[in-house]
């Protein structure tokens, strides 16, 4: 699903990765791990396209993505599910329509995005809360729609960038269930953590990054 071929981005004069490879299956479940600008969120934000590598090919689905131009990164996009440490929802608008956002961009029928949205709602508890505004909900629930928003389109692929970072360890590891639910129904799964004892009680693959290299890959003891 994921294929990076001596991947290196620099800032500055400053190698944020350097000559990465590594590969992700499809259906994986992956984490990556790390201290502070060892490159995880880099290595994410090359993989949605927010950033391009400064050397070396990314692939997702077979996709090279260095060869995708402007105009085609939006419906690549539709493809990648995303989850921030910080949910990035509008308070302006209810949950409801948090979840449904990336559905009307995508020109879904109402009918359609009210099926979607309460289906994605359905599946992370919340569909009895659809019309509450994301400000009255806790830290945990708030994370749980930016996951419904993440997923509602049924993207094959699904990037976290320190999903349970603000939340306390009980409310981390029903996030941590949910993830896993969505990935026995096949998605792939790339969660990047610093939580050591998370990462080893979940048992999966972990990539290690340390100044932008990968030093570890495999399961935690």
């Amino acid at each position: 699903m994921i294929r990076f071929d001596g991947v290196s981005k620099r800032y500055g004069g400053q190698d944020a990765l350097a000559r990465v490879d590594l590969e992700v299956g499809q259906g994986e479940m992956v984490f990556l791990t790390g201290h502070s600008g060892a490159g995880k969120s880099t290595l994410m934000k090359l993989i949605m396209l927010m950033e391009r590598p400064s050397q070396g090919q990314v692939f997702v689905d077979g996709r090279n993505l260095n060869r995708l131009s402007r105009s085609q990164i939006p419906y690549y996009r539709r493809k990648v599910g995303v989850v921030f440490q910080n949910h990035q929802l509008l308070f302006d608008r209810n949950v409801f329509e948090n979840v449904a956002l990336p559905l009307q961009i995508a020109g879904y029928q109402p009918a359609e995005v009210g099926r979607r949205v309460r289906a994605a709602l359905d599946k992370v508890g919340l569909l009895g809360k659809e019309r509450q505004n994301p400000v009255a909900l806790s830290g945990g629930e708030q994370q749980r729609v930016g996951i419904a928003r993440a997923v509602v389109n049924k993207p094959p692929l699904l990037l976290a960038d320190e999903p349970t970072g603000n939340l306390d360890p009980e409310l981390s590891a029903d996030i941590m269930t949910l993830f896993r639910q969505f990935n026995d129904v096949g998605v792939t799964i790339m969660i990047a953590s610093h939580d050591i004892d998370l990462l080893k009680r979940m048992g999966k693959r972990v990539l290690g990054l340390s100044q932008g290299q990968v030093v570890h890959d495999g399961v935690l003891a």
